[in-house]
């Protein structure tokens, strides 16, 4: 089975930073693509930053020069470093996973005090 764990998530002030792992209990060396997603209550779940295996990004508008997602292959890891939040960041953080078909983690809570 492939297992997708998140950490890091916590409660930070707002303009402080965090920084979310996922590990994959398979090699994410040939993932097409890895992504992140979060959802707030009562809020539909919105791509974060996503990176292709080419190394390529792309980021919600909403969090573009903030936020930047990174992977490491010999860990099976994948980064997701989060500055200068904000409490309209506040959100359960998914990891999701390309390599045939997508896989979820079961997410991490980040919550952005004022």
């Amino acid at each position: 089975q492939v297992q997708l764990v998140e950490s890091g998530g916590g409660l930070v002030q707002a303009g402080g930073s965090l920084r979310l792992s996922c590990a994959a209990s398979i090699s994410i060396f040939r993932a097409k693509t890895m992504s992140w997603y979060r959802q707030a209550p009562g809020k539909q779940r919105e791509l974060v930053a996503s990176i292709t295996s080419d190394g390529n990004t792309d980021y919600a508008d909403s969090v573009k020069g903030r936020f930047t997602i990174s992977r490491d292959n010999a860990k099976d890891t994948v980064y997701l470093r989060m500055n200068s939040l904000k409490p309209e960041d506040t959100a359960v953080y998914y990891c999701k996973v390309i390599w045939v078909y997508a896989y979820w983690g079961q997410g991490t809570q980040v919550t952005v005090s004022s």
